[in-house]
């Protein structure tokens, strides 16, 4: 597969672990505790591992997606605009949506992620869609399965996220919250 180590496919809808009210018993989505072990991609979503990641971003493949939560940060309603409490980090040439990847997230911020991952294909239709947070974070795993549903053909998920970026020698750069306005990634 072009060199990229993807790891498995699941099979099944909801994790079994569904049962402990930790998962939308409707929308097999995480809810709750955020931050623990993750066993697996989403279903119908491919796992990748960070040199696969590095060979996609190499090559100009990939469509990098960040999810992880802006901690203490908060998102102007009226106007889209974030006001973060500290800086933070992100994989060079990704696009950064704060909070996208809760289970039930405020429809704003629901609305704003569709819209910009839509944009961001559009301008790059070929390439995949690496999802990623940190290690042990269920808000990429819900991200990549919201838009694996969305209809997005090659949508692959990065468990071990920038954690495993940088395990890998690989620089992590500043980043803001995405916006329209955002210069173009490449």
């Amino acid at each position: 597969m072009l060199g990229i180590a993807i790891v498995g496919v699941a099979l099944a809808a909801v994790p079994a672990s569904a049962h402990d009210g930790a998962f939308d018993a409707a929308t097999g989505y995480r809810i709750s505790g955020y931050r623990g072990v993750v066993p697996g991609p989403p279903p119908g979503v491919a796992r990748i591992d960070a040199k696969g990641v590095a060979a996609l971003v190499d090559r100009g493949g990939a469509l990098l997606i960040d999810v992880v939560p802006a901690e203490g940060g908060v998102r102007d309603a009226a106007t889209g605009t974030w006001r973060l409490a500290r800086p933070a980090v992100s994989i060079p040439g990704a696009a950064w949506f704060p909070e996208a990847g809760r289970g039930v997230p405020d429809p704003a911020i629901a609305r704003w992620f569709a819209g910009g991952v839509a944009t961001l294909h559009r301008a790059h239709p070929r390439r995949a869609i690496v999802v990623f947070c940190l290690a042990d974070c269920w808000m990429s795993w819900n991200a990549a399965l919201r838009l694996s549903r969305a209809g997005y053909p090659r949508v692959l998920w990065f468990g071990e996220g920038a954690d495993g970026w940088r395990d890998i020698g690989r620089t992590l750069v500043p980043v803001t919250p995405w916006s329209s306005k955002s210069k173009a990634r490449s």
